[in-house]
């Protein structure tokens, strides 16, 4: 899938910018994400760039894990939500790209404010029962961090979709074992997390690697086959935090800090120029 993974390339590059440029934000996970959210928007999900909040007829994607921020919108903006050179206002000062995505920006693309963990999978369940309310054919994706799963918000909500049959809900993990202080199994392990959600009565799906483009889309459509079958599904993906990026890969000392000038020449460097062109 040649050009999803050039939009790919071209969606590294600009969250390497973005961060950068304000010497603030996470590109590690975002940079782990990439392949997920191209996928997503560029190959999967029904939705129109011409942006109303409740979208009938279209899919929904909420973000939870909202510090990965530079992904989402690098992603928004390339698929034609808003220009791509805005993504150059990046946290700062009155801009719509706030380091968390807000509602009161109205930034086309994004329906909720998040970044505080564990809320995003209770907004999503909210949307996806007033799509079925509504009877509509089309399916609520969210993403969600591996150490978010510590909220406990998140198993009342994953109970409640079991309960409730929420077969319209396609939530994906990004599992890739790093959150802010370290190792998640170090900081407080998730176990079997596989066993947890298929003891919750969600039908549940690894995909072995999340940075691997046809893993991802055949994840994704793997997932859509379920819809309509009686279960929430949620996706496990296994990603790389940083990846794309030798030095960043696999530390989660890149969470939450931005690259100096030859970092982020190095950066630049390894992913090579596409011919979608800088912002």
């Amino acid at each position: 899938m040649p050009e999803l993974k050039e939009i790919a390339t071209q969606l590294r590059r600009d969250i390497v910018r973005m961060v950068h440029a304000c010497q603030s934000g996470h590109p590690g996970g975002s940079l782990g994400c990439t392949e997920y959210m191209t996928a997503l928007y560029f190959k999967v999900m029904k939705h129109n760039p011409a942006f109303t909040m409740d979208a009938p007829g279209e899919d929904l994607f909420f973000l939870s894990n909202g510090h990965i921020s530079p992904i989402f919108y690098a992603t928004l903006a390339r698929s034609g939500y808003f220009p791509a050179a805005e993504l150059a206002t990046f946290r700062k000062l009155n801009s719509r790209l706030q380091g968390h995505p807000t509602t009161h920006e109205h930034l086309p693309g994004v329906r909720i404010a998040s970044g505080s963990l564990g809320q995003g999978l209770s907004v999503a369940i909210g949307a996806a029962y007033t799509k079925k309310l509504n009877k509509e054919n089309t399916v609520v994706y969210s993403l969600h961090g591996d150490g978010e799963l510590q909220e406990g918000q998140n198993w009342e909500a994953i109970m409640f979709a079991a309960h409730n049959k929420m077969d319209n809900l396609i939530a994906t993990v990004d599992w890739n074992g790093q959150q802010i202080d370290g190792p998640t199994k170090k900081v407080l392990s998730l176990g079997d997390l596989k066993g947890k959600f298929e003891a919750f009565g969600w039908e549940t799906l690894i995909i072995e690697d999340g940075n691997d483009m046809d893993q991802m889309v055949a994840g994704l459509e793997k997932a859509k086959t379920f819809v309509g079958k009686g279960k929430p599904i949620v996706n496990l993906m296994k990603t790389e935090m940083g990846k794309g990026i030798d030095f960043m890969e696999g530390s989660h000392e890149w969470h939450g800090i931005a690259p100096n000038d030859d970092q982020l020449a190095k950066a630049l460097a390894q992913l090579g120029e596409t011919s979608l062109g800088d912002y």
